[in-house]
């Protein structure tokens, strides 16, 4: 790869504009993290499309999807779309963004800030998938966001595969939304999980600081000749 370097991230994209404006702030403090000139791309429902963002690419592209586990997306869609592209050798598409360390300590933020309390029991709720290695990430990071929180996790999905909050939430529970932007799924999950009996529902994970370092650690890892220190 050679020539000038290029960020994109791709985010799946909502009608919620506070949501897919997440991602363009990730996607800006990590391209000034690493120097370069960074895009934010969507999968659907907002524009600049991945498609589109990467199809015309004439010089170095390291894609960085803002998805948190495997899924229909990355293994079809995304792959699909560089392929498609004018020049795909220029392109270097990462994996998803989770499971990850960073995303359970960004997840413990966001639980302290609506009240849990130290041990309090966790559900971690996620958008889910049909996809079985997406139950296999969400497994890994509910063990994540365990080990930093202290306490036992447990998961609960919104569609696909895995158990649905009416069947996981326990009356006094705490709920960590493993969503990265507001939308449609976060409304259900508040909304399904003080059904069940939650007492507390963090918020999305959203622009926190640690979801900015992990894209830019993403790309170290991808291109390790063009990221800067």
């Amino acid at each position: 790869m050679t020539g000038a370097p290029h960020l994109v991230t791709v985010a799946h994209g909502t009608r919620t504009a506070a949501g897919n404006e997440v991602a363009r702030v990730i996607t800006r403090v990590a391209g000034e993290r690493l120097g370069w000139t960074a895009t934010t791309s969507y999968v659907e429902l907002c524009a600049p499309l991945f498609a589109d963002a990467v199809g015309a690419a004439t010089t170095p592209v390291v894609a960085v999807p803002l998805l948190l586990s495997t899924g229909y997306h990355l293994r079809q869609d995304l792959p699909a779309a560089v392929e498609a592209g004018a020049r795909p050798d220029l392109v270097r598409l990462g994996p998803a963004l989770g499971p990850d360390p960073h995303l359970a300590a960004a997840q413990v933020d966001r639980l302290r800030a609506a009240g849990a309390l130290p041990g309090q029991p966790v559900v971690m709720v996620a958008a889910g998938s049909s996809d079985p290695a997406a139950l296999d990430d969400l497994d890994h990071a509910a063990h994540l966001l365990a080990h930093a929180w202290g306490a036992p996790v447990r998961l609960a999905t919104l569609s696909g595969r895995g158990p649905r909050l009416a069947e996981v939430v326990r009356r006094g529970d705490a709920v960590s939304s493993y969503l990265l932007a507001t939308g449609h799924f976060h409304r259900k999950a508040r909304h399904d999980a003080l059904a069940a009996g939650a007492c507390v529902v963090a918020d999305v994970i959203g622009p926190h600081p640690r979801v900015a370092e992990l894209v830019v650690d993403r790309v170290r890892a991808l291109a390790p000749a063009l990221a800067v220190a």
